[in-house]
């Protein structure tokens, strides 16, 4: 209890001038947190010195040795040793800290790895000779002559070997070599047009080419998806649709994948500001607030966003490593992003994504035919027979089908659930009624019924073809003039149910219902302020709020649909989103999940039977319904299976 307290001093402390290395190595522990963010800070010179190829080396995940190569445009021997003093950059003057159009503008990364490590520095610029400098521990040698045809190669040795704790702090060699190529490949899709490769050089008799990326030709789209392709993989590329949306001078472009291909983290978000990677709170919270209708939560959008705007809109000077970004109008810009999404997604429609159907074949586990224990060059040849016509088919179909009488059991109507807009949701929504079968003992019995029918050709070349059979009574089997379709009636139906709702909802607002008497919530001073700025679209939204007096707000009115809540508890969760994100979703998103709770029990129940009248009318308002490819709680409606995939199966191609 007598322990002098270590803040409180009994002397007058002493101020002194740091000398450059300790400067030096301070400011290294803001820019280079590990061995990626050297990488990234080479990197980002190379950029900005006009490199149309790099090339990264490292070994033991880069805390021996990280080589950077790159045929920018280099530099002289009056270059290196200022290049090697802090806040000293060719990007900016000094005039105007907002109009920043290069990656790097501080001057601090190339002397803050020269305090922490070996540093070595090679360079020619077009009509100079080549050379060379080095440094370490901050001590800084002179420039020397050297051989290299063009470009600039920086090595770093021994990171860290001045500042010996931080190396405790690392990560495995493998974690780290991991944060280097993940740092590439964020760089590598911001610029398709550069040439980027990663080797793993910790064997020197076993080189490895970690990663990649060849130029990218075409226009910026294009080159945009090869990259991305090469960079994330093929199944993001094959289940993406483009991204392009303009506001008040802010533009949206990039590629967002389909609701139905999403991951179990956030793994495949990525985000870009001018060209810049970043990780920005806000952004993230505006691309899962675009998702919100069409995932459930512990699933997770994949996209790599591009914001592009006057750099006097954003300012990058937050945080020495420039991964945080501030933007003058945030609304703005979460908006762009909710929207353009939005609207993207509306426009594809019904589409699903294929790796339904590639998890859907997967599933299929074909028993492998004995083989006879012979030679390989004695087995029998097993050959292709011609496909059948189309109409030896249909005779083939209608010939193994017999006829079925389908007799209506009794029925029990049930009493009528009418919703907030007058929609009774227990009448079927746009579909004849059927019964289910019954079987000699009383219990129903799922039933598979398929139709026999002529098909009309225009039907097959409908995307979602045309209706052949319900499988268990509730799954719709449906033929395409490439396949087949096989869809969850239930899940299908829910959405179309859900999508009217939020129609009607849209065209009539959201009613409110007055509270007998107002809730008086007690706020601080800047949550008071908040809520009121936000007063007018939460009212949009049928929660009302108003100022009381002092730091208080009265709620005088919530959303209907939401029945009888607690309205102090909703408007604290608002405030919370808000300072979060400086935006709520949360009122919305509780009226759209009882507007979903409310088509779950409105639509098709599964083990209900469906004439075939039925089923096409279904088929065709999925065509007609956007985001109807998933169901609400962004689980696929519908499978769509290839001929070809379907002959693999059977070993037919």
């Amino acid at each position: 209890m007598n322990a002098q307290d270590p803040n409180i001093r009994t002397h007058r402390p002493v101020i002194r001038q740091l000398d450059d290395a300790a400067a030096n190595r301070i400011a290294a522990g803001e820019v280079v947190e590990r061995p990626s963010s050297a990488v990234k800070e080479l990197v980002e010179n190379s950029i900005d010195a006009g490199a149309r190829r790099i090339e990264v080396a490292y070994a033991q995940g880069g805390k021996t040795l990280i080589r950077v190569s790159d045929d920018g445009c280099g530099m002289t021997h009056e270059d290196l040793p200022l290049a090697l003093s802090r806040h000293a950059t060719s990007k900016i003057d000094g005039s105007d800290l907002l109009n920043i159009h290069t990656f790097g503008f501080r001057g601090e990364a190339l002397p803050s790895l020269g305090a922490v490590g070996r540093l070595s520095i090679t360079s020619r610029a077009e009509g100079f000779e080549a050379v060379t400098i080095s440094v370490t521990g901050g001590r800084i040698g002179a420039v020397k002559p050297a051989a290299l045809n063009r470009g600039t190669v920086v090595e770093l040795r021994d990171l860290f070997h001045a500042t010996p704790a931080r190396l405790k702090f690392m990560r495995t060699d493998r974690a780290e070599a991991q944060a280097i190529s993940d740092v590439i490949k964020r760089l590598a899709m911001a610029e398709p047009k550069i040439s980027f490769v990663v080797r793993d050089v910790s064997d020197p008799a076993r080189e490895r080419e970690i990663f990649r990326a060849d130029a990218e030709q075409g226009e910026m789209f294009d080159a945009l998806a090869m990259r991305l392709a090469r960079v994330i993989g093929r199944q993001f590329a094959d289940n993406a649709i483009a991204i392009d949306a303009e506001r008040d001078g802010i533009r949206l472009t990039g590629y967002a994948a389909l609701p139905t291909y999403s991951r179990g983290a956030a793994v495949e978000q990525f985000l870009f500001v001018n060209n810049r990677p970043v990780r920005d709170r806000a952004l993230i919270g505006a691309l899962r607030a675009a998702y919100m209708d069409f995932l459930s939560r512990e699933r997770h959008p994949a996209a790599a966003l591009f914001i592009t705007c006057d750099p006097e809109r954003v300012d990058v000077n937050v945080h020495p490593a420039k991964a945080e970004v501030r933007f003058r109008e945030a609304q703005a810009v979460r908006g762009l992003i909710v929207s353009g999404l939005r609207g993207a997604l509306g426009e594809v429609g019904h589409r699903a994504s294929t790796t339904v159907a590639d998890d859907t074949l997967r599933a299929f586990r074909p028993e492998t035919p004995l083989e006879p224990a012979a030679a390989p060059h004695d087995r029998a040849r097993v050959y292709q027979m011609d496909r059948p016509s189309l109409g030896a088919t249909r005779a083939a179909y209608h010939a193994q089908t017999p006829a079925t009488d389908y007799r209506p059991a009794p029925a029990y109507p049930a009493a009528p659930v009418q919703s907030h807009f007058g929609t009774d949701l227990s009448a079927p929504q746009g579909f004849g009624e059927s019964w289910p079968t019954a079987t000699h003992d009383g219990f129903h019995t799922p039933a598979a019924r398929a139709e026999t029918a002529a098909i009309p050709p225009d039907l097959t070349a409908r995307p979602l073809g045309a209706a052949r059979a319900q499988l268990h009574e509730n799954y719709i089997v449906a033929q395409t003039d490439r396949g087949m379709i096989v869809v969850d009636q239930h899940a299908a139906h829910e959405r179309l149910v859900y999508e009217k709702l939020k129609r009607l909802m849209a065209q009539n607002g959201v009613p409110a219902q007055a509270l007998l008497i107002p809730e008086i919530v007690e706020l601080s001073a800047g949550d008071a302020a908040l809520i009121l700025e936000h007063a007018e679209t939460l009212a949009k939204l049928g929660l009302g709020v108003e100022e009381f007096g002092g730091n208080a707000v009265a709620v005088r009115e919530t959303p209907a649909i939401l029945g009888e809540i607690n309205a102090a508890t909703l408007l604290r969760d608002v405030l919370d989103e808000l300072c979060d994100l400086g935006d709520s979703q949360l009122v919305q998103a509780k009226i759209e999940a009882v507007l979903s709770r409310m088509a779950c029990h409105g639509s098709i129940r599964s083990g209900r039977q469906m004439r075939i009248e039925e089923m096409n009318a279904l088929l065709r308002e999925m065509e007609a319904t956007p985001h109807s490819g998933q169901c609400n709680h962004g689980r696929p409606t519908y499978v769509e299976l290839q001929l070809a995939d379907i002959e693999r199966l059977f070993g037919r191609t």
